[in-house]
């Protein structure tokens, strides 16, 4: 060997699997997110952010109407892309995806 550790079977048979279905959550989240974004009315009535008074009853519940949901649907979408966005690129460390040191430390960090 040339000094560094292996990478052990069962990381080397789970990661390619994990980043597959990382890949697919991700396109699935931002299809769903893309749609969310869509179905969103827009802001007609943006004069409540200037006054800071709140016109109608509907204004004043908005976040539980169909355009409250809507933006949920989409902070909710970003935050699981942003997630495994990170998780997709850190599996790529121990196969050479970052620095070619960066295999030893993984390898070294999970006990190998």
């Amino acid at each position: 060997m040339d000094g560094q550790t292996q990478i052990p079977l069962w990381i080397s048979e789970s990661f390619p699997i994990i980043r597959i279905v990382l890949f697919c959550l991700i396109f699935v989240c931002a299809i769903i997110m893309i749609i969310a974004i869509l179905f969103q009315s827009e802001d007609a009535g943006s004069t409540e952010s200037i006054t800071g008074i709140k016109e109608s009853y509907y204004a004043q519940n908005k976040g539980s109407s169909r355009d409250g949901k809507l933006k949920l649907i989409t902070t909710i979408m970003a935050i699981v892309i942003f997630v495994c966005a990170i998780l997709y690129f850190v599996t790529l460390i121990p196969f050479g995806g970052a620095e070619s040191g960066s295999t030893a430390i993984v390898a070294s960090l999970l006990g190998a």
